[in-house]
């Protein structure tokens, strides 16, 4: 609550200095720590209700489609026939809407460790927690770190909806956890992390590409926009078991009939196709050569 001043939220962080994103605040409309993290919900002047985890935006009504499509289909178009999926964090069911849409997946098993999250999510963020009523959701509320431990060779995808490398999230950036995901993998699996910001976290990614490397044969880099997000810009890290995926390519092409009846606001086969195309100095960074187009 330290971050409304004067009828506006600034968001303020040690992980970007000398610089704040601000919006106007309409109300405020709920507050409390829970165990793990401080919550805030308000309603914008211009972008909607908002959620804020230990002062950092994580949606906004306005715009979370931009962020909440990427991390979920580029990973499930990526992959040939998604049938078991797994979402680590993701407590607003963003992610678990989106991933409900394909035709292809059986079951959406969720791993949060804040209850408190999904608590509120249901109760101020419908648009969101609509995720939570389709039949084939299965909720865990544990550590991913632990729940993964438990679930060997069982997924076809596993996507990290994080918050940032600090507090409770810190795990989900180091080399053990990237293992664990590996393991919980079938042997064509895919996995998609929230990736944070190329302008912001280069030196973050180039460390955690590294070790992605390392632990799968093929590793991808993409990127959308999402203009409450610090730069107006999020990637997404992506890493296959299977040496022949090419993420740049969607393997199912949609029509644009198609992109309407699954109500896509961002993403659809073009967006996916350009969300790996990276300015040099990332891809001189990241060792990733980005697009491979044809000749």
């Amino acid at each position: 609550m330290d971050k409304l001043r004067d009828g506006w939220f600034s968001e303020e962080c040690d992980m970007w200095p000398g610089q704040k994103f601000s919006l106007a605040v309409k109300e405020v409309i709920h507050h409390e720590k829970s165990k793990y993290q401080d919550i805030l919900i308000f309603q914008s002047e211009t972008y909607g209700r908002v959620l804020v985890l230990d002062g950092i935006i994580q949606c906004t009504e306005r715009d979370e489609f931009s962020y909440q499509e990427p991390i979920a289909h580029i990973p499930l178009f990526s992959h040939p026939n998604p049938k078991k999926v797994l979402v680590v964090g993701g407590g607003d069911g963003g992610v678990l809407r989106e991933v409900a849409k394909h035709s292809t997946v059986e079951e959406i098993h969720l791993c949060e460790i804040d209850e408190c999250v999904i608590e509120l999510s249901k109760k101020y963020l419908p648009q969101l927690s609509v995720g939570f009523s389709n039949p084939k959701v299965k909720v865990h509320m544990q550590d991913g770190n632990v729940f993964l431990n438990n679930h060997k060779d069982q997924f076809d995808v596993i996507i990290t909806d994080s918050s940032d490398p600090i507090g409770p999230a810190k795990c989900l950036f180091e080399r053990p956890y990237y293992e664990k995901i590996e393991g919980a993998l079938k042997a064509d699996g895919i996995m998609c992390a929230q990736g944070q910001c190329l302008w912001l976290d280069l030196d973050v990614l180039q460390e955690v590409v590294l070790v992605t490397k390392s632990i799968f044969p093929v590793v991808a880099y993409a990127q959308s926009s999402v203009p409450t997000y610090p730069t107006g810009t999020i990637g997404y890290l992506l890493a296959s078991k299977n040496k022949d995926t090419v993420f740049e390519r969607p393997l199912r092409t949609l029509t644009e009939q198609e992109a309407e009846d699954m109500n896509l606001q961002y993403y659809d086969s073009s967006v996916h196709v350009a969300s790996f195309e990276l300015p040099r100095f990332a891809r001189k960074a990241l060792g990733i050569r980005g697009i491979r187009h044809k000749c």
